[in-house]
């Protein structure tokens, strides 16, 4: 198969919601439609053996939420499908918010009882600012909800974009029979399984009276009503629209019951986009391009707390990756050559040959490469669009073990470079700083740092209101900033400049009184 046919069949999208909203579930049951697993795992708490495939750190098995982006693919229908499932609680939207560079389309789950949430529309905004295309998936309709007419105004309103639904509910709570497939005409009625793929009944015309016998005359009557109303109101669904990022497709189902996830998987493939082009500090690079490039998006040390591994995760942008091939790694200007790359079914890896753009590739790393690093055929060039945040909660970090130094030295390294959080070292007293966007990103670090690298970590506070990367073309400006806010300078793990303002009103002021110094709150600049 060429490369224009590999990338043609290769679908990479991301799985985003509002924390709860059944998005790992969902995963675990995409996963099982496609045939990579046999079980689906449950996302509880730890009482429960089977956890979900996605979330496979120990905090995750005993918190019941993800808290880091996971790389799934698997083969289905002639299609290569890579599943990033992403965490949904809004202290780790950092991670997400990267892991959408990555990929090429999104899936937004959507509960059907608490409708649109907070965290969702975030999330959206940041697939409006890159017109990535969004299907919305409406989850739980096997239990009491909102009106499929109030979840779709509410779609709308609060994502800002037109939605057409492409599948319709019969009923809701105990009442729900299964759902009609507009976008295929069939209907498809399942028996309520968690674990296993029941049996849909195929039926085409909604208007044949054998309706009746399979979902009752109420139902039925109801079902073409609310079909009809659809018809007329909703606009025809263009793929066009979709790919353009203005228009989303609604499906409706039950993710823990199977309803509606093979409607929603088949749709997806057929409208889905295949890998698209990324831009470059130089160029628009497409996938078709005969020479291979990508970034780095993540990197998740202690994959298998056994061997204190450390995996780079590379969205493959252009040409083809090869096994043992060596590739320029910009930032360093060096030469690699990996021996060992592998594709990824959550924790568990297998070694790949060879892989094409838009698939996910692990890098074994020993510290060679952060987030945003560029893998080139040769051709210097760097990714956009990979920032770190600045962070609005901040502590200091200090060894509650002094014979474990070493230990929680090498990890708070490696988690700072997962982009888990970030750390600044004061220019003043030389104390560690972390800084997160959310307080439970505290409670990672520490429970990581105590599990995986079997170090003691206690924090002190310190009140800081932001920090802000500074640069400036007025050397003289600078030093004599440095040197006035001296016991408020830091420097990040890159060793840049970083402001660490303790309030709004200094931040305000410190802009005012030096015009020639840009304070910047991404990284990116």
């Amino acid at each position: 198969m060429g490369l224009q046919e590999e990338i043609s069949r290769r679908r990479t999208f991301a799985i985003i919601s509002h924390p709860d909203a059944g998005k790992t579930t969902l995963t675990e049951k995409l996963l099982l439609f496609g045939g990579a697993i046999h079980v689906a795992g449950a996302v509880k708490s730890n009482k429960i053996k089977k956890t979900a495939t996605s979330d496979f750190m120990e905090i995750e098995k005993q918190r019941g939420i993800s808290v880091a982006t996971s790389v799934m693919g698997f083969e289905y229908g002639g299609h290569k499908v890579n599943i990033l499932d992403t965490p949904g609680h809004q202290d780790f939207a950092e991670d997400t918010f990267r892991t959408l560079t990555a990929v090429d389309s999104v899936i937004i789950v959507v509960d059907a009882a608490k409708g649109v949430e907070a965290q969702t529309r975030k999330l959206m905004e940041v697939c409006r600012m890159r017109n990535t295309p969004v299907i919305v998936f409406i989850n739980k309709m096997d239990r009491p909800s909102k009106h499929p007419f109030d979840l779709l105004e509410e779609v709308e309103e609060e994502l800002k974009i037109n939605v057409r639904p492409l599948s319709w509910p019969i009923g809701n709570g105990p009442s729900f029979q299964g759902v009609y497939n507009i976008f295929e005409q069939n209907l498809n009625l399942f028996e309520a399984s968690k674990q296993t793929l029941g049996e849909s009944i195929s039926f085409a015309d909604i208007n044949s009276s054998e309706l009746e016998g399979y979902i009752g005359d109420d139902a039925s009557a109801v079902l073409r009503e609310e079909h009809e109303f659809v018809e007329g109101v909703y606009p025809e669904f263009e793929v066009e629209d979709y790919l353009a990022g203005n228009l989303a497709p609604v499906l409706f189902g039950s993710a823990l019951n199977n309803f509606g996830v093979n409607e929603l998987l088949d749709c997806f493939l057929k409208i889905a986009p295949k890998p698209q082009a990324s831009n470059t500090d130089l160029r628009e690079v497409k996938p078709e391009e005969d020479k291979f490039s990508g970034f780095v998006f993540k990197i998740h040390a202690n994959m298998d707390p056994n061997h204190r591994n450390r995996i780079a995760f590379v969205k493959i942008c252009s040409g083809k990756f090869e096994r043992n091939k060596n590739y320029l790694h910009v930032r360093q200007g060096k030469n690699f050559k990996f021996s060992s790359p592998t594709a990824f079914m959550a924790e568990k890896k297998s070694i790949i040959d060879e892989a094409f753009p838009g698939d996910i590739v692990g890098l074994p790393d020993s510290g060679n490469f952060i987030i945003g690093d560029t893998l080139t055929s040769g051709e210097k060039m760097s990714f956009k669009g990979l920032p770190s945040f600045s962070p609005e909660l901040f502590r200091y970090i200090e060894n509650d073990d002094p014979m474990k130094s070493k230990q929680l030295a090498k990890g708070i390294d490696q988690l700072m470079d997962e982009g888990v959080a970030q750390l600044f070292t004061s220019s003043f007293n030389g104390r560690k700083v972390i800084g997160t966007v959310g307080a439970l990103q505290f409670e990672v670090i520490e429970h990581r740092l105590a599990h995986e690298y079997n170090a003691k970590c206690r924090y002190e506070p310190i009140n800081l209101h932001k920090a802000c990367w500074i640069r400036s073309e007025n050397a003289a400006q600078l030093a004599d900033f440095k040197k006035r806010k001296h016991q408020y300078m830091a420097k990040d793990k890159q060793g840049r400049d970083v402001f660490l303002a303790d309030s709004s009103y200094m931040l305000q002021l410190a802009q005012q009184n030096f015009e020639d110094i840009e304070f910047h709150f991404t990284s990116e600049f």
